[in-house]
């Protein structure tokens, strides 16, 4: 075995998984996954660690992983980590631990994500659950929203000894776990709803189909409920547009709606009682992540897809594994490509897009080269549907209905990057409804953070 090349993992032919919604890559089996820890060095100045936002004792796992004690690998990473066979399919290892990681100065970084994924897709089918509390608290906290942050908050409170009640909006724990990230990525049944299952065996309770600002109110929580303290996790769910004529034409899409409808609400089945059109070509606006799977869903309903974005391959934000999927199985990329207008038919479909050509000038806040609109150089693609995938902002619904919580002009909640302490006494904040839309991982490294700062904070009431 070369150690400085990690083991192949499995994936499904990309002919076939263009045309079902199964989980496309399949994971090491548990030869292959020793393999892959033999390679690790057990670094004493474990810079992976370093490179992970909840500092999951990543050497720690590996070994065991090597010496074959994949039970207590799963012990040590759930000492980090509420989520980890989520972390180890959608985390960007790439540019975090495996970033970081020794061994890839000389050859391939380990595998970290897929290995990570290994255990905790062993621990799940073992049926072993992370421990619980000892002994209680004696005090109430709140969780507003179910995603990655909300969990992981809930889940170290919890382990704490916190009395923890999560509210989402949803009728469906998981948040954008369940309606953003696609069932061939992150299969809800298998995964999922599994890892919230584990959340919940720690003592922690959810309500679904509460929203906070309508059904109830923070200050209400903590006034007349009875919660010691309050953490927002609630994301950022409120599409951004582009505001180019045609917007409003029937066809057009949001990618939160798009992918919320086919995750969420099953709308790739045809007994669905909420159906997306099953357009014939569709133009998906941006180039993250979540254009990449708004495209992947289209592609698997039946349509030919074009990914519309306005700079160049370099300067995609989306991971490369994502990209490179995206490519093997048929979408198309219409680069350096920019958005003018979107047509419409008598009937007020859509029927085409009007773009321009993009070039590439000078470098502007981001550091990316900013894209310069070629002149007379217009042109059509013709298409019945388009997705707009350019990024979310948070709801001001709660920041609106909560006395004493300042926001920022993006309608973030201001919050203490280190503890997520808010304005508010009590209330504490992480995730996207601080930073704006970001990365699963980060989100849970902003609720780990949180849940230290409640803990900090009711030790001292």
């Amino acid at each position: 075995m070369d150690v400085l090349q990690k083991i192949p993992v499995r994936e499904q032919d990309p002919k076939e998984r263009a045309h079902n919604f199964a989980e496309v890559c399949l994971g090491y089996n548990e030869e292959e996954a020793k393999n892959e820890a033999v390679r690790c060095i057990n670094c004493k100045n474990a810079q992976c660690i370093q490179g992970c936002p909840v500092a999951i004792n990543i050497p720690g796992f590996i070994e065991q992983v090597k010496e074959g004690n994949v039970e207590k690998a799963y012990e040590i990473i759930s000492e980090s980590s509420a989520l980890p066979a989520v972390c180890g399919r959608v985390c960007p290892q790439e540019s975090q631990c495996e970033g970081k990681c020794i061994r890839g100065i000389k050859g391939d970084p380990i595998s970290i994500g897929k290995l990570e994924r290994f255990v905790a897709d062993w621990a799940r089918e073992k049926g072993i659950k992370p421990q619980g509390a000892k002994e209680s608290k004696g005090k109430k906290v709140a969780v507003i929203g179910s995603g990655p942050a909300g969990l992981t908050c809930a889940g170290d409170l919890a382990r704490m000894g916190y009395d923890v009640t999560i509210f989402e909006a949803l009728h469906e724990a998981g948040g954008v776990l369940v309606y953003g990230i696609p069932e061939f990525r992150l299969p809800k049944d298998d995964v999922v709803k599994k890892e919230i299952e584990n959340v919940k065996s720690l003592g922690v309770k959810i309500e679904t189909d509460v929203v906070i600002g309508k059904s109830t109110t923070i200050d209400e929580l903590m006034e007349e409920e009875g919660f010691d303290a309050v953490f927002i996790g609630s994301g950022a769910g409120l599409p951004k547009f582009m505001g180019i004529p045609g917007e409003q034409a029937n066809g057009v899409f949001s990618a939160n709606e798009y992918l919320t409808r086919s995750n969420l609400m099953k709308a790739f089945k045809e007994d669905s009682n909420t159906p997306i059109m099953r357009a014939k070509k569709v133009a998906v606006v941006g180039g993250g992540n979540v254009a990449m799977d708004a495209a992947r869903t289209a592609l698997r309903l039946g349509a030919e897809v074009h990914i519309v974005y306005r700079r160049s391959e370099e300067e995609l934000p989306a991971r490369v594994e994502e990209v490179h999927h995206a490519k093997e199985e048929g979408i198309i990329f219409d680069l350096l490509t920019n958005p003018v207008e979107i047509l419409a038919d008598e009937n007020g479909w859509v029927k085409g897009i009007r773009c321009i050509k993009m070039e590439l000038g000078e470098p502007d806040a981001s550091g990316r080269r900013r894209p310069v609109e070629v002149p007379g150089s217009e042109f059509e693609i013709e298409v019945d549907c388009v997705i707009m995938s350019l990024g979310t902002s948070p709801n001001p619904l709660i920041s609106s209905t909560t006395e004493g919580l300042e926001v920022n002009k993006w309608q973030c909640i201001v919050a203490d990057e280190e503890k997520g302490k808010t304005t508010k006494e009590g209330v504490y904040a992480g995730g996207d409804a601080v930073t704006g839309a970001a990365t699963v991982i980060l989100a849970m490294g902003a609720g780990k953070a949180a849940a230290a700062g409640i803990h900090e904070y009711l030790s001292k009431k």
